[in-house]
Parts: structure tokens; sequence; C-alpha cells
């Protein structure tokens, strides 16, 4: 019969890198192997909270922007109300919506769509007010309706602006949707917080440096976007 073993039975991790072993700053044989399994899922949760915050916020800034801009004396009370919500601190925002909605990604949702909304519809409006008055009164002159002048003239033009703004709401997003972290587990905020919650360095660095790329990799598309909608603002540009 065969004694049993006294003490402790410690598990077999298996072999690790001297990078691991030390804690390094950055182990990049831990962050190839656990990129399936922790990085991969939270950075397609990271893009698709933010495809849907940003994409509802434009949705909802462009009809509010198109309504002040056809009523004017709208403007200050729609722009004073995005104001507001964006001044108020993310984590505040997520608890007070917490009672009402939960530890939810519906939560999160509101929250992040709540930030899209003044940058999209202050570039919006400003976009569509920078159109020159002697422009509008040519597609009068032209016969197009006030419709046509919109959708034919005045976009166009604005799109400029709007690309900026949609610039700025989508890296903004993309930050506070790692905030999102403390009340869901989705996104790359939460290895960031789990990893600052241990001493192993490459997990929340791993995660930061991902937030950043995606930052970068968003803003250079939509740059991009909008150098191919806008051909004639490059070449203005560039004169």
């Amino acid at each position: 019969m065969t004694p049993m073993a006294t003490g402790p039975v410690i598990p077999d991790f298996g072999t690790v890198s001297p990078c691991v072993r030390d804690n390094g700053l950055f182990c990049a044989d831990w962050f190839a192997a656990n990129w399936s399994s922790v990085f991969w899922p939270a950075l397609a949760q990271h893009v698709r909270l933010t495809v849907i915050a940003v994409g509802i916020g434009f949705a909802l800034a462009f009809a509010l922007a198109l309504l002040a801009h056809f009523r004017r004396w709208l403007v200050r009370p729609l722009g004073g109300l995005a104001s507001f919500l964006y001044t108020i601190p993310p984590l505040a925002l997520f608890t007070l919506l917490v009672p009402v909605t939960g530890l939810s990604v519906l939560t999160a949702e509101i929250a992040l769509v709540a930030y899209t909304l003044m940058v999209l519809f202050k570039s919006t409006l400003a976009g569509l007010a920078e159109v020159p008055e002697a422009v509008r009164r040519a597609g009068l002159g032209m016969g197009l309706t006030r419709r046509e002048i919109l959708v034919r003239i005045e976009l166009p033009l604005a799109l400029p602006a709007i690309v900026s703004g949609l610039r700025v709401a989508t890296v903004t997003t993309i930050s506070v949707v790692e905030i999102a972290a403390f009340i869901i587990d989705q996104g790359l905020g939460s290895p960031i917080i789990q990893g600052l919650q241990s001493p192993f360095n490459t997990q929340f660095i791993g995660a930061g440096l991902l937030a950043v790329a995606l930052a970068l990799a968003a803003d250079g598309l939509i740059v991009l976007a909008g150098r191919l909608l806008t051909p004639w603002a490059t070449m203005r540009r560039s004169a």
C-alpha cells in the first residue's frame, strides 16, 4: 500500500518564461498565450459597446441638430441639455443609472450615448451653420426646395465638421467604455481592473495598449472615410 503524502499539495502550473516568473514589464509570450481567452473577447466587447453607443448617439444628435437647424430657438435648450450630460463624471452617471436599469449593458450604453450627444450635436450644427448664405440663395435661385438644399448642399458642405465631431466622440467613447467595466464585466476595462488588483503587469499593460491601438485605429478609419466622402475638402487644403 502506497503511503499517503503529507503536507500541502502544490499544483503544477507548468513551466513559465523568465519574464513571467520575474513579473517583467510586458511579457509578450504570456500576452500571446492568453490572447484568445482574455484579450480578444475583451477587445470584441469593447468594439461592440463603442459601435452601439456611437451609432445611437450619432442618430439622436443628428436628428436633434437638424431640428435645431430649422427651429433656431431649440439650439440653446438642446445644446444646454447635451452639455449638462457631458459634464457629469462617468462613474457618477453610472451610479445614478444603476438603481433604475441595474448592473447591465443597458446602463452602460445609456451613459455612453449621453457622452456622445454634445460633441456630435454641436459639430453637426456648426457644420450646417457654416454653409455660406450665398450658396443657399443660389440653391433657391435654381429652384431647389428647402429639403433639397439641405440634402444636396448643406449636408455635403457640413460633412467635414460632422466627421471631426465623430472622431472626437468615438475616441472619447472608447475611453469611457473602459470605465464601464466597473458595472459590467465587459470590454478592455475588465482585464485592466483585474490586472491592477494583482501584482502581474502584463495583463493591465496589454489591455491598456489594446485600448490605445483601438482608439488610434478608429480615428484613422474615420479620417480615411471622411477624406473619401469629401474629396473636395482634401483638394482645397492641398491647394
